[in-house]
């Protein structure tokens, strides 16, 4: 991954140092096993419940807010005009609040970092779409997470 375009569209949460959030995004994709043979930007929009439900239902056409949505154009790279991300997620921060206070396992912190890690292993081919793939996608989230945990604070990157 060559550069990182993302936009913080709530002020309900801190914005995380941009140069932490690079190097973490460029880490996670290569544990999802993005390609790492041409260089290739990625987009991020970190927005809120209102902002995410309105998406849902534009780009997905699912009624109501959601952790995170995944574009990928890796199918034709060569189409791809220089700045234009191969890969774009939405995330949103009201969710991984949420999930990240509901499980004991879990933090706002974490759960941000599982929806970058979520929309990259998606961009990577994974699917959890059904039982056989869900569990293999869960198995891969765990991998990186963990590989993430070891080289990273995810809370001095995504501040509550």
């Amino acid at each position: 991954m060559k550069n990182l375009q993302f936009s913080w569209e709530t002020r309900r949460y801190p914005r995380p140092n941009r140069s932490e959030l690079l190097r973490l995004a460029r880490r996670a994709a290569t544990l999802a096993g993005l390609p790492d043979d041409f260089d290739w930007d990625l987009g991020i929009r970190f927005v809120g419940d209102r902002s995410m439900a309105q998406l849902n239902e534009e780009f997905v056409g699912h009624e109501g807010t959601t952790d995170v949505i995944t574009f990928s154009y890796f199918d034709d790279p060569a189409g791809l005009f220089p700045g234009d991300p191969a890969v774009e997620l939405i995330i949103c921060l009201d969710a991984a609040r949420r999930e990240g206070e509901k499980r004991a396992d879990s933090s706002y912190a974490r759960e941000v970092t599982l929806y970058l890690v979520h929309g990259l292993l998606h961009s990577a081919g994974e699917d959890d779409l059904s039982p056989g793939p869900r569990r293999r996608m869960r198995r891969r989230e765990r991998e990186v997470l963990s590989a993430l945990a070891g080289e990273f604070d995810f809370t001095a990157i995504f501040p509550a």
